[in-house]
């Protein structure tokens, strides 16, 4: 079952959503800190998807690199607005 490289992406996204999702939001870290580590990990599942499941890490370069500079322009941008807007006060 395990022969696969796609099944040992596919292990590796789903411990990432548990992360995301369990580990990142409890209390152990700041909320900014937990979004942008929630950011990131989304970006590189983001990535993994493209890469293994739709076939992308067998296309031609300049595809790739389009691919790769759209991933990390996105997460920058995301991550960049999120973090220059000021935190919300909680009532």
């Amino acid at each position: 079952m395990i022969r696969h490289v796609t099944t040992l992406v596919w292990l590796f996204l789903m411990l990432a959503t548990i992360a995301t999702t369990w580990w990142l939001s409890k209390d152990g870290f700041s909320p900014r800190v937990g979004t942008v580590a929630i950011f990131a990990i989304a970006a590189f599942k983001v990535r993994l998807v493209l890469l293994y499941f739709m076939e992308l890490r067998t296309a031609p370069l300049p595809w790739r690199l389009i691919f790769e500079a759209w991933v990390l322009l996105a997460t920058a941008a995301i991550v960049g607005i999120y973090l220059s807007t000021p935190p919300v006060a909680s009532a």
